[in-house]
């Protein structure tokens, strides 16, 4: 059985120093609610998000497993496929001042592959769609790194799951949370949340 307990961390960020795999679950653990749950390769809840309203709401918080608040992201106001992501500060109040990243969603006429772009400080990372259904890959634009890359998940046995249950692999070096925010981007822009 999986562990549904609080786990305690150590950091107030999620800067991880080894490649992590996660697998993501597209549904909320709120009965009626919209979201996605996050295991580690432990099988623990790392991050959860849970929108009680409709999908495809104009905010959407990234929680952990207590359910304190990581990340918010908001989509902006008269501007189409346009959202910030605003980091929470360590007393539990959201510091909306400055946005910690910045999506812009690309026109499909334009690319199929590339959904948005992505601008996180000097950084700069694009989505992209690849050839297998509801995959990404969240690449670094500077260098074409490969940041993470979500895909269908299989059981040891090799049968594919559901298409709600996503493996993502994420780099070492990068803070986790960000990566989290950024496939939740990907779900609103897919209206999966």
């Amino acid at each position: 059985m999986t562990k549904v307990y609080p786990q305690i961390f150590t950091s107030s960020t999620y800067l991880n120093s080894k490649r992590e795999t996660y697998t993501i679950w597209m549904k909320s653990l709120v009965f009626h609610s919209n979201g996605c749950t996050v295991y580690d390769s432990n099988g623990d809840i790392v991050y959860r998000v849970d929108n009680y309203d409709r999908k495809g709401k104009r905010e959407v918080n990234l929680m952990d497993l207590r359910g304190r608040i990581l990340c918010t992201i908001k989509k902006k106001l008269l501007s189409f496929g346009s959202w910030n992501g605003f980091r929470s500060n360590n007393s539990n109040c959201e510091s909306m001042m400055e946005p910690w990243f910045q999506v812009k969603r690309c026109n499909k006429m334009m690319t199929r592959k590339v959904v948005c772009e992505i601008k996180v400080g000097c950084q700069k990372y694009c989505i992209m769609r690849t050839t297998v259904k509801e995959a990404l890959r969240i690449v670094n634009i500077i260098d074409g790194h490969i940041v993470a890359e979500a895909k269908q998940k299989y059981s040891v046995s090799g049968v594919a799951l559901d298409n709600d249950v996503l493996t993502l692999e994420v780099i070492s070096d990068i803070d986790h949370s960000l990566v989290m925010a950024l496939v939740m981007v990907y779900g609103l822009i897919c209206g999966r949340m």
